[in-house]
């Protein structure tokens, strides 16, 4: 099973940057995609299900903001929207997927950069975020959670961790909580293959030098509960495809 996670940062810009052809070149068997901004009737989806996608949406309540979707090959034996968290769920952040004894969470953790209030609600999403998967786990102990979590967690996840200290996406309580959240059983599957520096997954569009000189964060990931630690064949991170100021991250499993 191939799975990619991917903030496309809005689903009909990306698809006017070619993101339809990219999938034309079967990156993997499952695409989970959040920040499409979009519903599924504002989308020329049939362009992805005539790929041999099933897709399955969970947009915002507002327009033009948030969503997760995912687009599958393998027909999913359970599809869930949302985590019964009623703000979360208003944002459209949480989309499940089982397949056989797998099940595969897509979120979109909310991002704090835009003031102390947004901050907050990212310190309450977290916690309820975190009791949803502890809960789930007792029934489907193997379970993958990708998406953008905006948060940096290591020195090594991002280009400048000195300068970022105080920046949302890299404070203390976020990069203590990602601690705990691996402590509790959790498994990034990127650096089980990768333990090298300079990997990012996403750039800030700013300055359109930053991704050129890979001055990045990665805070795009697909973890695992460590029931699935020996099914893990590869992992990998592609800053080469540009549809967005994110990049795709990959993980294969043995299914």
């Amino acid at each position: 099973m191939r799975i990619i996670s991917y903030n496309v940062n809005g689903l009909r810009a990306a698809m006017n940057k070619g993101f339809v052809d990219w999938l034309k070149t079967d990156p993997a068997d499952i695409i989970c995609i959040q920040e499409t901004k979009a519903h599924k009737d504002n989308v020329n989806h049939a362009a992805i299900t005539a790929l041999g996608f099933h897709d399955y949406w969970y947009s915002a309540e507002k327009k033009g903001y948030s969503g997760v979707a995912i687009f599958s090959k393998i027909k999913p034996d359970l599809v869930q929207m949302g985590n019964g968290f009623m703000q979360s769920d208003a944002e459209g952040r949480v989309i499940r997927a089982d397949y056989g004894d797998i099940t595969l969470i897509n979120a979109y953790f909310p991002s704090g950069t835009s003031g102390d209030e947004r901050q907050l609600y990212k310190y309450q999403w977290l916690e309820e975020f975190f009791g949803y998967t502890e809960q789930l786990r007792k029934e489907r102990p193997k379970l993958i959670v990708c998406g953008d979590w905006n948060i940096a967690h290591k020195e090594i996840d991002i280009h400048d961790p000195k300068g970022n200290k105080k920046s949302s996406g890299f404070l203390p309580e976020e990069r203590t909580w990602m601690d705990k959240f691996f402590e509790a059983g959790w498994v990034d599957s990127f650096r089980e293959f990768h333990p090298e520096p300079h990997r990012y997954s996403w750039w800030s569009q700013r300055f359109p030098s930053v991704r050129l000189n890979n001055k990045g964060w990665r805070i795009d990931y697909i973890n695992v509960t460590k029931e699935l630690k020996k099914q893990l064949l590869d992992a990998e991170i592609y800053p080469d495809v540009k549809h967005s100021d994110h990049c795709p991250v990959y993980l294969k499993i043995n299914y």
